[in-house]
């Protein structure tokens, strides 16, 4: 079944991408996906497979190793991702490809080229250290410091929920580089993870997304060349910001995809299940379950169209828009997802069944990249 998306929104390119895609997902991911679930990580070769398809560094330029594509071949991918069901089981380690995205709009020259084209070819990967375990949604309160010794960081903290924690190569670190308050003392550092003093923690386990690697990071005394910095010092959060503003457009989408997924799979599931000699389908609380379930897979395409095609104007994500969008799509595929499971009965509690892994992924989606309840205090600044 493919993903029922707006086809005005994308040009002949992206959809010959879009195929792409999908053609890897089903010959790449799904026949290896249980194992990587059992082994709670994706082996390298994936990278090097994802790279020779173009699936890496998508928007980055060939001058760099990149395909040369743009912002939305990596909303495609979201979308693709999030309507597959091997999809929920790793998405979020493909989508910390996006880290490259990060690197090629902060970094200077030489940072590019020393990172990038190997980024692009599967051969480095790279992780996001934000989240510590004082300080989740709320950034300002990072206390992992980054102290100028000469003509280095002196790096000291602790990272948690870091996505590739015990698999990347290296860290975009979010470090306390200044005395002042909040979110102006803070800077992005790249350490690579076999500096002195770097060390992983565990690999957690997690309810469900389990092919997808997720850890601990700990920093004592960790060494790096100042030249390490991405962008100007103390200017952190506005790297963070764009990178959250992509996050906050790309989980609402693969909400928004596995949502319309487990819709399509219950419909189907229900028109060829008995119950008290009728169909499931033929009960009138089942029909008007799913009208009303497909009047909100309505809704929020709407919404992520306008956000899209606001992109595609301007240049640029609109942060009160993403927060919206990852505030209430988020919510509306777990509403999507329940009543999936519920019309499954037993059988939608059974792992063999799509909804259920999209239901375990699901739940993570309104904690990813900012909660929801993050979103409503952003939006309500607005007011």
């Amino acid at each position: 079944m493919p993903y029922h998306t707006t086809e005005s929104l994308w040009s002949a390119e992206h959809q010959i991408f879009r195929q792409t895609v999908r053609n890897f997902l089903h010959t790449e991911v799904e026949p290896f996906v249980d194992d990587w679930v059992e082994a709670h990580a994706i082996p390298r070769s994936f990278w090097l497979k994802a790279a020779e398809a173009g699936l890496l560094g998508v928007d980055i330029p060939p001058a760099y190793g990149g395909p040369g594509g743009d912002f939305l071949m990596r909303l495609v991918i979201a979308e693709e991702l999030g309507y597959s069901v091997a999809g929920a089981s790793m998405a979020p380690s493909l989508i910390a490809d996006g880290t490259a995205e990060i690197l090629y709009r902060s970094a200077n020259e030489e940072q590019r080229r020393a990172y990038l084209p190997r980024m692009c070819r599967g051969e480095m990967l790279f992780g996001l250290a934000i989240t510590e375990p004082d300080s989740g949604s709320d950034v300002s309160s990072i206390r992992t410091t980054a102290r100028r010794d000469g003509n280095e960081w002196v790096i000291n903290g602790a990272k948690t929920y870091i996505t590739q924690a015990s698999i990347a190569d290296a860290f975009m670190v979010v470090a306390r580089t200044g005395d002042e308050p909040g979110f102006r003392g803070l800077s992005v550092i790249i350490v690579e993870a076999d500096r002195p003093g770097f060390r992983r923690g565990r690999a957690l386990k997690k309810m469900g997304v389990n092919a997808s690697n997720t850890g601990e990071l700990m920093f004592e005394d960790v060494r790096v060349p100042v030249e390490n910095l991405l962008g100007a010092e103390g200017k952190g959060m506005a790297i963070c910001l764009g990178g959250v503003n992509m996050d906050r457009i790309t989980w609402p989408l693969i909400a928004h995809a596995a949502a319309q997924r487990a819709f399509d799979e219950t419909v189907e599931f229900v028109k060829n299940r008995k119950a008290f000699g009728q169909t499931v389908f033929d009960f009138q609380n089942t029909q008007f379950k799913l009208a009303e379930i497909k009047t909100e897979l309505a809704v929020g395409r709407a919404f992520l169209d306008h956000l899209i095609r606001d992109y595609q104007a301007h240049g640029r994500l609109d942060t009160l828009k993403c927060a919206m969008a990852k505030m209430w799509l988020p919510e509306m595929e777990a509403r999507v997802l329940d009543t999936c499971v519920q019309l499954h009965g037993g059988a939608g509690y059974m792992d063999e069944y799509p909804v259920s892994r999209l239901y375990t992924a699901a739940r993570l989606h309104r904690i990813f990249a900012g909660t929801a309840e993050i979103m409503r205090l952003l939006v309500a600044r607005s007011l």
